[in-house]
C-alpha cells in the first residue's frame, strides 16, 4: 500500500478552492504557540482562520495557562485578525485516555486516543460553528503520528459532515521554521508534550542527563 502524502493532500485542497475564488472558513485545533507560527504563516493566506485551543490533559494548569498565553501572544506578534477560542479544559475529559496512557509510552494506543478527543472536540465545534472545515496543528511535530491524525480527521469528516483539512505541516521544513518563527518572536517552547506522564517522562530524562553527565 503506498503511503498517503498528506501534504500534497491539503496543497490539492488549497489550490481547488483557489481556482473556484473561494476563501472557506476553517477551525484549528492548537496545541501551542511554536507549532501554530508555522502552521498560519503557511495557510493564513488561504483560510479565514479561528483558533481553538482545546487540550484537557495539559499538566500543571499553569502550564496550559502558559500556553494559552503564548497563543495569544503569537495572535499579536503576527498580527492575526481571527479568533482564538478556549472551552472548558476539563482534566477529567483525559481520565480515561489516562488509564491507557500510563502504562504505555508516548506515540502509542493512549496517544491516538488523544488526538481523537482533541480532533472530535474541534470538529464538533466546526459543525455547530457552520465552519467550512477543521483541523490541527499537531502534525508539524515529528513526535506525532500524522497518519493517526489523518485517519482521524478522515473519519470525523465522515461521521459529522464538516470537511477535515488533510496535513503534514512538518513538511517544507515546517518544524524548522517554527523554531525560528518561535525565537524571532520569543515564545516560550516546552519541553514535554503536555500530560502528567510526558511531564514525569521529561523528568526522568532530565534525571538520567545529569546522572551522566555526573559521572563523566
Amino acid at each position: 500500500m503506498n503511503k498517503i502524502n498528506y501534504n500534497l493532500e491539503m496543497e490539492k485542497i488549497i489550490n481547488e478552492n483557489r481556482k473556484k475564488g473561494l476563501r472557506p472558513k476553517l477551525l484549528l485545533q492548537v496545541c501551542c504557540g511554536p507549532c501554530s507560527s508555522a502552521v498560519l504563516a503557511r495557510i493564513k493566506d488561504d483560510f479565514d482562520i479561528d483558533l481553538y485551543y482545546y487540550n484537557p490533559m495539559i499538566f500543571p494548569a499553569n502550564e496550559l495557562d502558559k500556553r494559552i498565553d503564548q497563543v495569544r501572544t503569537l495572535k499579536d506578534s503576527m498580527d492575526f485578525s481571527g479568533e482564538i477560542i478556549v472551552p472548558d479544559n476539563d482534566i477529567r475529559d483525559f481520565s480515561e485516555i489516562a488509564k491507557l496512557r500510563k502504562d504505555l509510552k508516548e506515540g502509542g494506543l493512549a496517544c491516538y486516543q488523544c488526538y481523537k478527543l482533541r480532533l472530535e472536540k474541534t470538529c464538533i465545534y466546526a459543525k455547530e460553528n457552520s465552519y467550512d472545515y477543521f483541523s490541527t496543528t499537531l502534525s508539524i511535530s515529528p513526535y506525532k503520528n500524522s497518519t493517526y491524525l489523518n485517519e482521524i480527521g478522515k473519519n470525523l469528516e465522515e461521521n459529522y459532515g464538516v470537511k477535515y483539512l488533510y496535513s503534514d505541516f512538518k513538511k517544507k521544513n515546517g518544524y524548522k521554521m517554527s523554531i525560528e518563527l518561535s525565537k524571532k518572536y520569543k515564545l516560550y517552547r516546552q519541553s514535554y508534550c503536555g500530560c502528567i506522564f510526558s511531564y514525569k517522562e521529561m523528568q526522568e530524562l532530565n534525571t538520567n542527563k545529569e546522572n551522566l553527565h555526573t559521572k563523566i
